[in-house]
């Protein structure tokens, strides 16, 4: 019977543990040394494989430089609609927003006291008429009494040369001459005095003719305030919603406009410019020190980006340069006028209005893309001939679209990377491959 506690002779022991001591670090190391023999592999095929990046080629080309600026849309004409005349509105005649017609009737003032003052005002020039035609017909008579008058002194006179030679001779009494000298006298103040006649009555005639005048001005007067209780509209536009209600009292003194009738088509954009951009402006277009600046910048074409995103689909034209600099911003309103058919737009809303203010001719442009910034630098990476990388220093001008016009830093022909630029430094061999821009945009993009 065996001494073992498992039942192994106690001689065979001592050589079994050994074997088992020696073989168990063994299997242990096992795993390590075949995983570190495949990571071994893997950096050595990692870097035997230089890493593929996508690159485009640079090249002068002219590129449009665009600016935009935030618009407020603005009527062409906006007239504010006021009752010309004090009274109770009885009517309004439009639709709230809706498009009317130049004369359109827009509100009704209650007529009926200016239809009383043109009644009154009918019945003074009538009355002043009347006394017209009663001096003119007093006139007459005062003619009719001047021309006897002057028949009597034509009598008187021939008698005093008849009687005087009569009386010389004594065929006749001193005394029948004496009553003819004094009946010949009596006829020459009789037609003084009717001359005098003749001329009130013909002075009252005047004053009375301009008491007509005075009357059908006053008539006039109150057929216009009579035709001011009809509210119109001076101009083609759209009609805001009414201001006032039926029955309010309204008038010349009504702080409040009874509504707005805004000119829509075309609509105006209006933004202010620096006074820097302006003369940057009518710079880039060659026309600085021509005298006919305004055709010049007429000829620019405007976009205008609605407050939704979208771009309205009709191009716009210069239609005002403001006559100053505001000295307080610097800045000169600028307005632009859109067509605006079927008046979609309306006067208030916002928009954004782009333009291509002049053409870099020869410009270097890269991908926004292959640019990477740090600490304020702008770093791009360009390949050699030997498809070697380098990592330049760029100065960036401007933004264009995707594009960044470069202004120091690359040349012409210069290969730089725009994907794949993390993977890149410098002097690493590289594949390069055309970059393929659409590809590239259904990507999303990742900052370095």
């Amino acid at each position: 019977m065996s001494n073992s506690k498992y039942g192994v002779p106690a001689r065979n022991r001592s050589r079994q543990q050994p074997c088992a001591a020696l073989w168990t670090p063994l299997l242990l190391l096992l795993p390590v040394l075949l995983s570190n023999g495949c990571g071994e592999k893997r950096v050595e095929s990692a870097a035997a494989s230089p890493p593929e990046v996508e690159v485009v080629q640079v090249e002068p080309q002219d590129v449009p430089t665009t600016k935009e600026w935030v618009a407020t849309l603005k009527g062409l004409i906006n007239t504010d609609i006021r009752s010309k005349v004090s009274g109770y509105l009885l009517k309004q005649d439009y639709i709230n927003g809706a498009a009317v017609a130049k004369g359109s009737l827009l509100f009704e003032v209650d007529p009926r006291p200016f239809q009383a003052a043109v009644d009154q005002a009918k019945a003074n020039l009538d009355e002043a008429r009347g006394a017209v035609e009663q001096a003119e017909a007093q006139l007459m008579q005062t003619q009719a009494t001047q021309q006897k008058m002057e028949a009597e002194l034509g009598k008187t006179e021939i008698d005093v040369t008849r009687y005087r030679p009569l009386a010389k001779a004594r065929a006749i009494s001193q005394q029948e001459l004496d009553n003819a000298v004094q009946a010949n006298l009596a006829a020459k103040a009789q037609v003084e005095a009717a001359r005098a006649s003749v001329a009130t009555a013909s002075a009252t005639i005047d004053a009375r003719k301009a008491g007509v005048l005075a009357a059908q001005a006053a008539l006039n007067d109150a057929q216009i305030n009579l035709g001011f209780t009809r509210i119109v509209s001076p101009i083609a536009g759209i009609a805001g919603i009414a201001n006032a209600q039926l029955g309010d009292l309204v008038g010349p003194q009504t702080p409040t406009a009874l509504t707005t009738v805004s000119t829509a088509d075309p609509i105006l954009a209006q933004f202010a410019v620096s006074e820097q951009e302006y003369l940057a402006a009518v710079r880039g277009i060659g026309k600085f020190n021509s005298p006919d600046v305004q055709s010049a910048l007429k000829a620019l074409r405007f976009q205008l980006i609605l407050a939704d995103g979208s771009e309205f689909p009709h191009a716009g034209v210069l239609q005002y340069v403001d006559r100053e600099v505001d000295v307080r911003t610097g800045t000169i309103n600028i307005q632009i006028a859109f067509p605006n058919p079927g008046n979609v737009l309306r006067p208030g809303g916002y928009g954004t209005v782009r333009s291509v203010v002049r053409i870099r001719k020869g410009a270097l442009c890269v991908p926004q893309r292959a640019l990477t910034e740090l600490q304020g630098r702008y770093m791009v990476a360009v390949i050699g001939n030997q498809d070697k990388a380098a990592i330049r220093q760029v100065t960036p001008l401007e933004q264009v679209g995707s594009l960044w016009v470069i202004r120091d830093g690359l040349q012409p022909g210069d290969r730089v990377v725009v994907e794949g630029i993390q993977k890149v430094k410098e002097g690493m061999q590289v594949i390069p491959k055309p970059y393929n821009p659409e590809k590239a945009g259904n990507q999303p993009k990742t900052r370095d």
